[in-house]
């Protein structure tokens, strides 16, 4: 059941994934490519960890109810999920500004 959460959330991470992969629209190098997808696995990898450590914190808290399981396993794996996007969108402006050098 602890995966319950990653398919009702995925759909929406398909949505942030596409945001950010498709803007800006230009440059568009190999590197930026490379980049952006790294990016996108591991914010999946990390959001199923986090999604696995929720459930599990969930699991061991005896005195709250069997729906904070998925409760706790949604709010870990999209905040994994926005974490990674957070520091790459930065990272990738700044990154931007050297595959635009290296173009002109």
């Amino acid at each position: 059941m602890a995966w319950l959460s990653l398919l009702l959330f995925l759909p929406w991470f398909a949505l942030l994934g596409a945001l950010y992969w498709f803007y800006p629209r230009q440059p568009r190098p190999f590197a930026r490519r490379a980049f952006d997808a790294l990016v996108l696995v591991l914010a999946l990898a990390l959001s199923i960890a986090g999604m696995l450590w929720g459930y599990a914190e969930g699991v061991a808290d005896t005195g709250s109810g069997p729906i904070w399981r998925q409760v706790l396993a949604v709010l870990y794996a999209y905040g994994a999920f926005l974490a990674v996007l957070s520091l790459a969108i930065p990272l990738r402006m700044r990154l931007m500004v050297r595959w635009r050098a290296r173009s002109a």
